[in-house]
């Protein structure tokens, strides 16, 4: 069977292809926009492409060569604070590439089920009285990026009655593991606590608000969930991913912290903090865990403990082909 993983570059789109090369009889292709560092140790296992997805004539044209069954759109500008900076260039990108990817799988009746990826950054402004957030929780996107995830989910629903393309969208929460940037929040830290551990850097460690409660799940565990909704999960139908435990920011360092020998002082840096940040998000997957099964196998330790070996490695042995995008 033919998948196809746009982004396949990416943070989760790494680990999606670690995934179906390991536990499926998946042939394995994937886009790539900029580098490729994260999929290097796959090259001799899957296929790249190098394709914007903005410009319809080449995604058409790799949906026709490809011809996949299985279509995991990871691809997006997934970094919250750009969207305050570019907004239009977020919604663009997201919504676009997408387009162009269910527009190709209809025009060439191609028989092929589609994962659209949200977010937890759909749902937004959530209220005490929604937690946890089921897929019923009112959408009040609080950030240009879950206005764009907004249009990505709900443009999946579209194709799904217009066209009838077996459509499963997904909206995980927060996810954590190692390859992923430094400009997220798990990884902040422990780059930071890797460069003090080696002296490339003071022991002061910068961060933002660290009250905020969020559900942290490992990407490991996520992606697989990507594989059950839409191998498994009914097309037409959204699933929330996610532990269903809510953890404080401080907590998550405290976590990085205690793996270090090194002694550190905190400090909050303004540049860090969200123009709109919600106090806590955590996630009901029931219907997820009904329609397949799925539930999170590796614990938030062994989580932190993986992120931060991942940038020990990474100080000490620099890699080329890496992007901080997701």
């Amino acid at each position: 069977m033919q998948a196809l993983i746009t982004g396949i570059a990416g943070f989760a789109g790494s680990h999606l292809a670690d995934y179906l090369i390991r536990n499926t009889d998946c042939t394995v292709a994937g886009t790539i926009h900029r580098q490729d560092g994260r999929v290097a140790h796959l090259r001799e296992r899957v296929a790249l492409y190098r394709v914007d997805l903005r410009e319809e004539a080449a995604v058409a044209e790799l949906i026709a060569e490809v011809r996949p069954a299985l279509i995991f759109h990871l691809a997006a500008q997934s970094f919250v604070p750009i969207s305050w900076q570019h907004p239009w260039t977020t919604f663009e990108q997201n919504v676009h590439g997408q387009v162009n990817v269910l527009q190709a799988v209809a025009q060439q009746e191609l028989d092929a089920r589609v994962l659209v990826v949200g977010s937890n950054e759909e749902y937004g402004l959530i209220r005490p009285q929604d937690l946890p957030v089921d897929e019923e929780t009112p959408l009040w996107p609080g950030s240009p990026y879950g206005v764009s995830k907004v249009a990505q989910d709900l443009m999946g629903w579209q194709y799904f009655r217009s066209y009838g393309i077996p459509v499963v969208r997904v909206r995980p929460f927060n996810h954590i593991g190692p390859r992923q940037g430094d400009r997220f929040v798990a990884p902040a830290f422990a780059r930071q606590i890797a460069e003090a551990e080696v002296g490339a850097r003071e022991t002061t460690l910068r961060v933002g608000n660290l009250t905020a409660v969020r559900d942290f799940t490992d990407v490991r565990d996520v992606v697989r969930a990507y594989w059950l909704a839409l191998t498994c999960g009914q097309p037409g139908e959204v699933y929330n991913i996610g532990s269903g435990q809510g953890r404080s920011i401080n907590s998550l360092l405290r976590g990085l912290l205690a793996l270090s020998d090194i002694e550190f002082t905190i400090e909050q840096d303004p540049a860090r903090m969200r123009p709109s940040d919600v106090p806590e998000s955590v996630c009901n997957a029931g219907r997820l865990r009904a329609a397949t099964g799925w539930q999170p196998e590796i614990g938030f330790e062994q989580s932190l403990q993986d992120i931060l070996a991942d940038w020990r490695e990474r100080v000490r042995h620099p890699r080329t082909g890496w992007t901080i995008e997701e």
